[in-house]
């Protein structure tokens, strides 16, 4: 399109035009900034999900338990290594260390060193093989659920009085009479067993439910925990992790890349992007274009008229026109848009009081032969329609 003659068009946008073009991108951008930086400070706030972990508020967590054994004195201290828990015991006589270590990633030699560690062993549901490192006289019994009295003469079972025993049992098979087993299940499986284990004591914890916080206030899960816990002045809370693992973990993709990689791909996705900037079409107001050909309604009608008659598509012309008459008669019905053809053909019936099956020949069944039938039947779709429509209508 050009301009009349002595008229100038601008076709660059304005600064002001331009900018509230961009108003939405730009405050998309710094939408998803905020978001970023609201994720990334909320996930560097956030504790640790493990079950029975000493800082992790969730159901599955200990927090609740190791909040109150810090309030009535108990140095608690928090280990995810070895080494750590190493480090948070001056002396082993007056800690208590509580493992817990369900995926099994430390080895024997570990275990070894960490059992070393106090001379108060908790251990919570430990495997077959951690069971064999703290005691050969200690067996599996099974899995057991529900409630589980004392039945010992232990401060923590006898303040407890009972406990919810979800989780493993476990049974003593040696003869060392200063052995304890406590929460018995009825079939001979205890919920907790204490042994001797070096210069002092280790005690086998099958339920973790009873020191989590979603149970820990049922039955007498606190007085249970916190007399086991809290025997000596300092507590290790140790449960494994990652940095415990001595298998050394293959190089990264990144780590085996040259230095110049990561530059060069950052500096091609600049690139890349300053291009398509550069190059980037820029639309400008939208425009009306007349259309060549303006096609009326009806001589479009004619024309797919014609083409039927000249093919003898009698029953695609007869449907055309089903399909009109069955959406209006749907309509005068008050029927919904997702009425069927039946629904439609009952309530055409109804109202005008004429045999479903008349109706269901006029709008569904018939199939023109010939051209007369087709008109009589386009008639008869007409007669009907009119029907349905005087029917409805109040007088």
């Amino acid at each position: 399109m050009s301009a009349p003659a002595g008229e100038q068009r601008v076709i660059t946008a304005r600064p002001g035009t331009a900018l509230r073009r961009s108003v939405f991108w730009i405050a998309a951008a710094a939408f998803a900034v905020i978001v970023s930086l609201v994720g990334i400070l909320v996930a560097g706030s956030m504790s640790t999900s493990d079950p029975l972990a000493a800082d992790n508020p969730a159901p599955a967590g200990a927090k609740a338990l190791v909040e109150v054994l810090r309030q009535q004195g108990v140095a608690v201290e928090i280990a995810s290594s070895l080494d750590e828990a190493e480090e948070a015991v001056d002396d082993a006589a007056s800690a208590t260390l509580l493992y817990y270590d369900p995926d099994s990633i430390l080895d024997t030699e570990q275990r070894t060193r960490a059992f070393a560690i106090a001379d108060t062993l908790v251990a919570v549901n430990p495997s077959f093989d951690q069971l064999a490192d703290i005691s050969p006289d200690v067996a599996q019994a099974g899995a057991v659920d529900g409630e589980a009295t004392a039945g010992c003469d232990l401060r923590a079972a006898t303040n407890a009085g009972s406990i919810t025993s979800d989780g493993f049992a476990f049974r003593y098979i040696g003869t060392d009479e200063s052995a304890v087993q406590c929460f018995d299940d009825g079939d001979d499986a205890y919920s907790l067993v204490r042994v001797p284990h070096g210069d002092g004591t280790a005690t086998v914890v099958g339920t973790t439910r009873a020191l989590s916080n979603e149970f820990v206030a049922d039955r007498g899960n606190a007085a249970f925990g916190l007399a086991l816990l809290g025997e000596n002045p300092t507590l290790v809370w140790y449960i494994p992790t990652v940095d415990d693992l001595t298998t050394e973990v293959p190089p990264t993709l990144g780590e085996l890349s040259p230095g110049w990689v990561l530059p060069a791909t950052a500096l091609v996705l600049l690139t890349a992007l300053a291009a398509a900037v550069w190059r980037g079409r820029r639309f400008g107001p939208l425009i009306v274009e007349n259309l060549p050909v303006t096609v009326r309604a009806n001589e479009t009608m004619q024309g797919r008229a014609r083409l039927y008659e000249k093919s003898s598509a009698r029953m695609r012309a007869i449907d055309s026109l089903r399909i009109g008459a069955v959406q209006r008669i749907a309509v005068l019905c008050g029927l919904p848009r997702v009425a069927t053809v039946d629904d439609v053909i009952a309530a055409a019936a109804a109202v005008t009081r004429t045999d479903l099956a008349e109706v269901r020949r006029v709008l569904l069944d018939a199939a023109p032969a010939t051209d007369r039938d087709l008109v009589g039947l386009s008639d008869d779709l007409l007669t009907l329609e009119r029907s349905v429509a005087t029917s409805v209508t109040p007088t």
